[in-house]
């Protein structure tokens, strides 16, 4: 005989047969099913008999049954099961609510513990730079001014390659984890005292050759194309600042690869959903610039070469406390090349790439038509810009937590974790926005005179506290959904609306500014965010594409032989 099961949902009998537990085995059908007629009874789950007549036609189709024992079935319904069915019905659907409760409860937690050493670790870096630029400020304009556009032109490559890489490497891994481990077993594999079990997976040793690749290429890239770099930044070679920015570019070059692995295995982390790891070694190696700046710049004399040394530096360690702990954690070995996972990588990628060069070429096209407003106008647009992107850095760590929390749960199919995950991340990411939104309100203006003293740029920047403040509820679930796109690997839809979210934002960039001035940038950048923001809700409500299990409540049938 055979007993016929949902996952997660009741099972049937055939009546006046012993009850026993049977290994299920999935036949792929999905069946929609009521939850308010489930009752549960001591961890067997029955349904009213108005469903019974499924049964019948289920049994048949599996050819476990006769037909004149389907027929049977459905004629008689064991009392038995009818009458726990009626006793038990009130008291189980309070006990599922209070599981329910206690599960929503804990993936909040759960959530807002990983977003928090994120927030800090997303802190960590623009901190390192301010204080690299406060040391080369001291040694004069011209050092300033040179290591500066040398330094733009650094985190824009990086930005273009690594970022992918970092996501990529987030979903994949955590994916992996999740079809390596057990249901029961914690997260990473860890065990009850504290210790991991180091497992081989795939997605890890992918993720690291492919960022020792893009290291290197970004290494050689900056390194002997230096000089077109600051060609294409406008810095000829007759300026003051051509010699010593190619200089100093050279020298950042040496920690490109440092800076794509530690980036790649902070994304690993996040995918076995630890993100205090990498605040840890981001947090020392960064510390350890403290030292190495006034040793090299001014002990030792070698000025902006110095700067550039002491970041290189701490970039390795960062890069070495980061994969040392990583060795912790898995199998760090060379591969069997079967197992890689190289062309889903480069597939995803791709398609982050196209998505990443999209939003920087909307934000460097807004900055260039600022630009052109005159040099007040450009200085105002750039404190408001830097403001505007920096805050977005929290709710940007919320998705990341989130993102590696969806992931997880989607490649075991736990379709209900992942719905509760995207709502109370939505949910908190709203709240964020709104109250970054007052934060910003309140403190704008006087927070501005922390980057200028010329009244005349402080009174275009008050003029902007509208843009600044008022969009941070559209950018923080702007950001929110695409951590949730890419939880559930959804990349090519991620790129695509991109590309088309930047090439609207820019014909608007293009033409507004000449009619309303510097509002039009910042009305383009309101746009972008804001078309960004009904994308990545216009998929969630798609009954097509991976979230359509958000719509309607099905569950996988099973059969037990």
């Amino acid at each position: 005989m055979a007993v016929a099961q949902f996952t997660n949902a009741p099972c049937w009998g055939v009546a006046g047969k012993e009850r026993e537990r049977r290994p299920f085995v999935n036949l792929g059908h999905e069946l929609p099913l009521n939850r308010s007629e489930v009752a549960q009874t001591g961890g067997h789950s029955l349904v009213n008999k108005r469903r019974v007549s499924t049964f019948g036609g289920v049994c048949r189709r599996c050819r476990s049954i006769s037909d004149q024992q389907a027929l049977d079935f459905e004629l008689h319904t064991d009392p038995y099961l009818e009458d726990i069915s009626a006793s038990t019905n009130g008291s189980a659907l309070h006990d599922e609510s209070t599981q329910h409760s206690k599960d929503s409860q804990n993936l909040q937690t759960e959530l807002i513990m990983l977003s928090l050493p994120a927030i800090a670790g997303q802190a960590i870096e623009p901190l390192a730079q301010l204080m690299e630029t406060a040391y080369i400020g001291r040694l004069g304009p011209l050092e300033l001014a040179s290591a500066g556009i040398s330094m733009s032109i650094f985190n824009i490559l990086s930005k273009v390659f690594n970022i992918p890489l970092l996501s990529v490497a987030t979903s994949f891994v955590a994916e992996d984890i999740s079809r390596s481990a057990g249901n029961n077993s914690a997260p990473g594999g860890q065990h009850q005292n504290g210790t991991y079990e180091r497992k081989e997976l795939p997605s890890v040793s992918t993720a690291l050759l492919l960022a020792l690749a893009i290291g290197v290429f970004e290494a050689l890239a900056l390194y002997f194309c230096s000089g077109l770099f600051l060609d294409m930044m406008g810095i000829s070679s007759g300026s003051s600042m051509r010699v010593p920015a190619e200089h100093f570019l050279k020298l950042r070059a040496i920690g490109a690869p440092a800076v794509v692995v530690y980036l790649a295995v902070q994304g690993i982390f996040r995918g076995f959903k630890d993100t205090k790891t990498p605040i840890l070694s981001l947090g020392l190696g960064n510390f350890s610039a403290v030292f190495f700046f006034p040793m090299f710049m001014y002990y030792f004399r070698f000025g902006v070469t110095g700067a550039a040394i002491s970041t290189v530096l701490s970039q390795y360690i960062v890069a070495f406390l980061m994969i040392w702990h990583l060795n912790k954690r898995t199998v760090l070995s060379l591969p069997n090349a079967h197992n890689l996972h190289f062309g889903d990588y480069l597939k995803s990628g791709g398609f982050l790439l196209g998505r990443t060069i999209a939003a920087v070429m909307t934000i460097t096209l807004s900055t260039s038509m600022a630009a052109r407003q005159g040099a007040l106008a450009m200085a105002a647009h750039q404190i408001c810009l830097q403001v505007w992107l920096s805050v977005s850095l929290l709710v940007d760590a919320q998705a990341a937590a989130g993102q590696a929390m969806i992931a997880s749960s989607f490649a075991k199919g736990d379709y209900s974790t992942v719905k509760k995950i995207a709502f109370f991340a939505i949910k908190t990411g709203l709240i964020t926005g709104l109250s970054l939104a007052l934060l910003l309100g309140l403190s704008f203006n006087a927070l501005a005179t922390l980057f200028t003293k010329d009244a005349q740029v402080l009174q275009i920047v008050g003029s902007g506290l509208l843009f600044v403040s008022a969009s941070q509820p559209i950018n923080a679930l702007a950001y929110i959904f695409d951590g949730l796109h890419y939880g559930v690997s959804d990349f090519s839809y991620a790129a695509w609306s991109m590309m088309a979210v930047g090439a609207l934002s820019s014909v608007f960039l293009l033409y507004a500014p000449s009619i309303v001035g510097l509002s039009g940038v910042w009305s383009g950048l309101s746009l972008f965010m804001g078309l960004r923001t009904l994308a990545g809700y216009a998929r969630l409500s798609s009954k097509e594409g991976p979230w359509k299990f958000l719509h309607g409540d099905t569950f996988e049938l099973q059969v037990a032989i």
